[in-house]
């Protein structure tokens, strides 16, 4: 009786005396429920968590300026798939490229001290997100973890959440490794702010190409969305905004 997986995994159809029947994949085993603070989001944060869940989302790429809640929608989704067994956890990774201001040689601690300096915005979206004390039962129970991007090869995720955080500083290379990395039922947020890059020399890192190689009616029929906040998305302060669009006037001088 012959099986055949359909485009996009989700299920597989099987052929019994020329009748379909088909099989829904298996959900994970439920673990226990946590509360997710809800938050105030403008209609185009929803959209972006709208796709970020939607049964048909495999990757989602985004870029979007500072300021504009990438990494905390991404969180709130990837909570919320993890809530529903969608995920089995989250794994939440960046690039360590070491700026100008902040080299990690000079920082405290050994090494996972020093990473841990990087991995900060994850743990603040965390705790704006969930209570102190479920925070600490994810990270007991090793279903949020925190990881270099290097950390990635010769690694195969299945129904895992995975955050890619600062992509502007990841090269073409390290962005493709994360990406062929996802196995059956994952789902994969990879974000960028390309006006923060802390790579020298005028390197602008390899997210943009990925970004607009992906943009297409193609690759959204496999499940790669992209998605782009503007200035006028930033809701951190008026004052982000202004500084933001003023920044944005040096690229054209």
């Amino acid at each position: 009786m012959p099986k055949v997986k359909s485009a996009r995994g989700l299920e597989s159809l099987e052929i019994l005396d020329g009748k379909v029947k088909v099989h829904q994949r298996e959900t994970l085993k439920q673990k226990d429920t946590f509360y997710i603070d809800e938050l105030n989001w403008t209609e185009k944060q929803k959209k972006f968590i709208d796709l970020s869940l939607g049964k048909d989302t495999r990757v989602i790429l985004c870029k979007g300026p500072a300021g504009s809640s990438k990494t905390l929608m991404s969180v709130y989704a990837a909570l919320n798939l993890l809530n529903l067994s969608k995920v089995s956890d989250i794994i939440y990774m960046r690039s360590a490229v070491e700026s100008s201001d902040s080299r990690l040689g000079f920082l405290p601690g050994d090494a996972d001290e020093k990473l841990h300096y990087y991995n900060l915005p994850f743990m603040d979206k965390l705790d704006e997100l969930l209570h102190e004390t479920t925070v600490k039962k994810l990270q007991k129970e090793k279903r949020v973890s925190i990881h270099p991007v290097n950390f990635a090869r010769g690694m195969s995720w299945n129904s895992k959440a995975i955050i890619m955080d600062e992509s502007q500083n990841s090269s073409i290379r390290e962005i493709v490794t994360v990406l062929t990395r996802i196995g059956k039922y994952s789902r994969a947020f990879i974000l960028a702010d390309p006006m923060q890059t802390d790579l020298k020399n005028g390197n602008r890192g390899g997210f943009d190409k990925i970004f607009d190689v992906f943009d297409n009616e193609e690759s959204r029929e496999m499940g790669i969305e992209t998605f782009e906040f503007t200035a006028e998305d930033i809701v951190r302060s008026e004052l982000t905004k202004f500084v933001v669009t003023k920044i944005a006037e040096l690229e054209t001088i």
